[in-house]
């Protein structure tokens, strides 16, 4: 049996719809309350994965597409810089849990640098089918990491919209925007994670290198800063006649999905 679940959760985003048993619960308000709710539900697979006999041979991804808000909510983005909407650490970096027992060497703790772009084409390698060949494909097989091997190191990019922000390559981190500000700066974040000591005075060959990986972004993928629109940027994909699951709550900014949120008051 081969399947695909792509379980993608409202929580703990803010407001938090969270149960009344969970929030009764809770030590630390409605976001331990999301945060205990998510961890059930993942329990929960977990539980029906063991009925039907096939918990050894499924692959388990956890993580999330940005970190903390970090503004009272609850949540910590510990030591690093930053929060969510911020191209720092604080906003990007996050862990991703992997659990497949019959494919995953036990026990590894990881620091490639990865993102969800990976997951089409390391899935892809994994069910033993290629990708799509008459596109370019975002990202990379990274199923290596499984048998403990090293994934080839990569520069990553952050984007503020349209906004190129800074590149990481290996323990380097170039900036040259934070926010709508122009910045010059370099990290080592092997040392300095939490980004306090600025090195690019002091590392001027690393500079020109990263600084040269920036420029070949921009014109791949653009940039609203220099008004660069990119090479390898595709147009948008439109669908008739669109069916929205969503609508708009004129009490906050947020969409919120049309489930019945009775229990959450």
């Amino acid at each position: 049996m081969s399947f695909f679940l792509c379980l993608a959760h409202f929580h703990v985003h803010h407001p938090h719809y969270v149960s009344a048993p969970f929030l009764k619960q809770s030590r630390n308000g409605r976001y331990g309350a999301a945060v205990a709710a998510i961890d059930g539900s993942v329990g929960a697979i977990r539980h029906t994965l063991d009925e039907f006999g096939i918990a050894e041979d499924t692959l388990i991804l956890f993580t999330s597409d940005n970190c903390s808000r970090a503004r009272g909510e609850g949540g910590s983005n510990g030591p690093l810089r930053g929060h969510k909407t911020q191209s720092r650490e604080g906003g990007l970096r996050l862990p991703a849990i992997l659990h497949w027992p019959a494919g995953i060497t036990a026990g590894q703790v990881r620091s490639e640098v990865c993102s969800s772009l990976d997951l089409l084409p390391t899935f892809c390698h994994l069910a033993g089918i290629n990708p799509p060949t008459d596109r370019v494909i975002d990202g990379g097989d990274i199923s290596a990491v499984r048998r403990g091997e090293n994934v080839p190191e990569r520069p990553f990019f952050y984007y503020m919209r349209h906004r190129l922000e800074a590149v990481r390559y290996g323990r380097w981190k170039r900036h040259v925007y934070k926010g709508d500000q122009p910045q010059d700066a370099l990290y080592d974040l092997e040392q300095d994670p939490g980004k306090t000591t600025n090195l690019a005075q002091h590392q001027p060959q690393v500079v020109a290198e990263l600084d040269a990986l920036l420029a070949a972004c921009r014109q791949d993928l653009g940039n609203s800063v220099t008004a660069t629109s990119g090479n390898g940027c595709r147009s948008l994909g439109e669908v008739s006649d669109p069916q929205p699951l969503t609508a708009s709550d004129p009490a906050h900014p947020y969409l919120v999905a049309l489930y019945d949120l009775t229990e959450a008051g």
